[in-house]
């Protein structure tokens, strides 16, 4: 759900049944989910809270505590996601405006389906790293719809198209996935 679903904050404890928490925060930022995370637990060891932090956690909190401290850290990681959320992402002739959800080439509109956002923003945010195919399509799935890996193929290649002419490519990592390249990483 936290793939199809933009949720302002996620509570996470430690011990969860079927997959630790350290496995889904783990989970959510390989699959570029960049929701802030807060973890609730009773582990309170220097490890566990630096192994919350180094795994992709914002914030960490030990039980007990009390319910305005809990609150005003939710509200702070709101704000600070959401004063990120406000900047652009930038690469080359593109410009994607997360918040507004809208992007421009070279100054102008970039019309773009909810799915085919959704593909670049992930290359976007990774460039020039890989963006592994696998990633995409479970990003891109719903809990109750599976996406297949031809439809991932169908995306990029729109995107491809939409692309052309502007100094930016997605480049196919045979076996592995996808990577934008800009001026400097395009073939000759």
């Amino acid at each position: 759900m936290l793939a199809t679903t933009a949720y302002d904050v996620a509570i996470v404890d430690l011990g969860l049944p079927g997959m630790d928490g350290l496995s889904l925060i783990r989970r959510m930022r390989e699959r570029g989910i960049l929701t802030p995370v807060l973890i609730l637990t009773a582990r309170d060891s220097l490890e566990d809270r630096v192994g919350g932090l180094d795994q992709g956690a914002d914030d960490y909190l030990v039980k007990p505590f009390l319910l305005p401290e809990v609150l005003a850290r939710i509200r702070a990681l709101v704000r600070r996601s959401r004063a990120a959320a406000s900047l652009a992402l930038e690469v080359g002739a593109l410009r994607l405006d997360v918040q507004c959800r809208t992007a421009q080439l070279a100054g102008s509109p970039l019309e773009l389906t909810g799915r085919e956002w959704a593909v670049l923003e992930q290359l976007v945010l990774a460039t020039p790293k890989v963006v592994a195919k696998r990633q995409l399509v479970d990003s891109l799935g719903q809990w109750d719809k599976e996406i297949t890996p031809n439809a991932v193929e169908i995306y990029v290649s729109r995107l491809r198209g939409k692309l052309a002419g502007s100094g930016l490519e997605i480049a196919t990592v045979r076996g592995v996935g996808y990577r934008l390249l800009t001026g400097d990483g395009l073939r000759g």
